[in-house]
Order: structure tokens, then C-alpha cells, then sequence
């Protein structure tokens, strides 16, 4: 058996509790509008902060559930497109930058809720290191077998596009976008980065893209650009982070919705102290 908050913002009203003890009558008159009506204690009485925490408690309604089926996904279908190449390996801060990309990514992919991912990687040719799933663990374990040059030296930017677009087509999500990481130049493959980027338009995928190094910049500029997406740039890791927290807000992830199994409310017991206690503080009064 679990316990979990309907209104868990209402907690914020135990905030107020000290003006039991510190605040006169005319600051509670701040919060209260017929002060009159609140009795009057002494400092060492504690009946009326207790009654008003079982007030809060039950207001925040306190409930226990046996567990909690999750709701229809409804988030986007997302290719990540890693370049491989040789120069990949070549030293971006204290990691190499295919290392540090494999870490970001990672972290990327355990905020991603309820969007169905794929992993795209490409050097002198492309092909789909993993195919759209939900399963964030299984995509940390394909990343991390992941080495420089696993696809060739060079660089198939447009086939990259192509196996991504592949790739995002067995997803049913109204929403497809791309991710496309790269350090070099399109110089390998068969199909060219205008081809894919016709292709992608057609499909209505939007195209971000990410540049390291001595990358095209026209060339990434232009993919993003005809797509509906945009270019970013990465000079160190702390601009590569930056760009991945971007990416985050830019296309977000809905948080899935659930329904509660066994749902029994508990906020009663707390509604009954608080109505003992307040019956006991008009008793004293009397």
C-alpha cells in the first residue's frame, strides 16, 4: 500500500502556522476576515496549531492507492543521429568529443517521459544503432558500447537523415523530430543532405542540429533551417550542456498520466481531530 497527496500545494498553508504564536490579532487579519471568530489562546496552548494542521493535512487530501497504471503515452517520436567518424575521437575538454556525447545524450534520454526514442549512428555510412523504444535503460546500454569509427571514417550526413527518417516511421506520434550531431563535412554515402532534408519535409520531421569542431556550418544551418528546426553551435562541454537543456524546453515531454488502483481517501480521521479539537477550544472558551 502507497500513500500520495491529492493537493499537495496546499501544505504550503502550514507556512503559516507561527502566526499562532507570534503574529497579534491585527496581522491575522491579513489572512483571516472575521478574526472575531478565532478564539483567543495563550502562548503554551496548542490546541489551535494542532487543529489547524489537521485542517491542512486534510485539505492536501491524504490518500492510499495499490498501485498506479499508467495512462496512454503521448509524447513525440525522437531520432538521435550520432556522427562516428574518426574525428569524433578528437579531445573536447577533459573527454573526447564522442565521449562527452554519449554522456550528454544519456542524461537527455532519462528526462525524455513518454517519448519514443531512436539512436541513428553514421560515418561513412548509416545505419539505426536502435530503434524507437520507450525504454530509456536499453538506449544508456546501446550508447555505451558505442565507438569512434564503428560506421567508417567519413561522414554520410545525408544517409544519417535518411536512416533517422526510417526509423521515425514505425512511430505513431504526431510529433517527429530529429537530432542530427555532427563535427565534419558531408563527404560519403548515397543519398545527399538535400535529398534527406526533401524527404523529411515531406514527412513534416523537424531537424535540430548540433555542430562540434570544423563542421559545415552552412550546411547545418541549412538542414534546420528547411526543416522547422535550428542550428546550434558547441565551442566546449558547457555549451553543449546548454544546448541539450535548450532542446529540452524546445520539445518537451509530456509527463504521463496514470490512474490510482485501490484509490481509499484518508484525509476523514484528520477532519474528525480537527473538529474534537475546535469543539474542545470553544469548550474552553465557554
Amino acid at each position: 500500500m502507497k500513500l500520495a497527496l491529492a493537493h499537495p500545494h496546499a501544505l504550503w498553508l502550514l507556512l503559516l502556522l507561527p502566526c499562532f504564536f507570534r503574529c497579534n490579532r491585527a496581522r491575522l487579519a491579513l489572512y483571516f476576515l472575521r478574526i472575531d471568530l478565532l478564539p483567543k489562546f495563550s502562548f503554551g496552548s496548542l490546541l489551535a496549531p494542532l487543529a489547524y494542521v489537521m485542517m491542512v493535512i486534510a485539505l492536501a487530501a491524504p490518500f492510499s492507492y495499490s498501485s498506479l497504471e499508467l495512462g496512454e503515452r503521448k509524447g513525440r517520436d525522437l531520432a538521435l543521429v550520432i556522427d562516428a567518424s574518426g574525428s569524433m575521437e578528437e579531445s573536447f575538454g577533459q573527454k573526447s568529443k564522442f565521449e562527452l556525447l554519449k554522456q550528454m545524450a544519456t542524461d537527455f534520454f532519462e528526462e525524455r517521459f513518454d517519448d519514443n526514442i531512436a539512436v541513428v549512428v553514421f560515418g561513412s555510412f548509416a545505419y539505426i544503432a536502435a530503434p524507437l523504444t520507450y525504454d530509456t535503460k536499453a538506449l544508456s546500454f546501446v550508447i555505451r558500447y558505442l565507438k569512434p569509427s564503428i560506421a567508417g571514417n567519413n561522414t554520410a550526413i545525408g544517409e544519417g537523415i535518411y536512416e533517422a527518417l526510417k526509423a521515425l516511421q514505425k512511430g505513431e506520434a504526431k510529433h517527429k523530430v530529429i537530432i542530427l550531431v555532427s563535427d565534419g563535412h558531408h563527404n560519403s554515402g548515397r543519398i545527399s543532405p538535400k535529398e534527406a532534408v526533401e524527404l523529411a519535409k515531406k514527412q513534416k520531421v523537424r531537424i535540430y542540429t548540433i555542430g562540434l569542431g570544423d563542421v559545415d556550418r552552412k550546411l547545418m544551418k541549412k538542414i534546420a533551417g528547411e526543416s522547422g528546426g535550428e542550428f546550434f553551435y558547441a565551442k566546449s562541454p558547457e555549451d553543449l550542456h546548454q544546448i541539450f537543456n535548450k532542446l529540452d524546453r524546445l520539445e518537451p515531454s509530456p509527463i504521463r498520466s496514470g490512474r490510482y488502483t485501490d484509490r481509499r481517501w484518508l484525509f476523514y480521521p484528520f477532519l474528525l481531530i480537527a473538529f474534537v479539537l475546535f469543539a474542545s477550544i470553544l469548550w474552553r472558551r465557554r
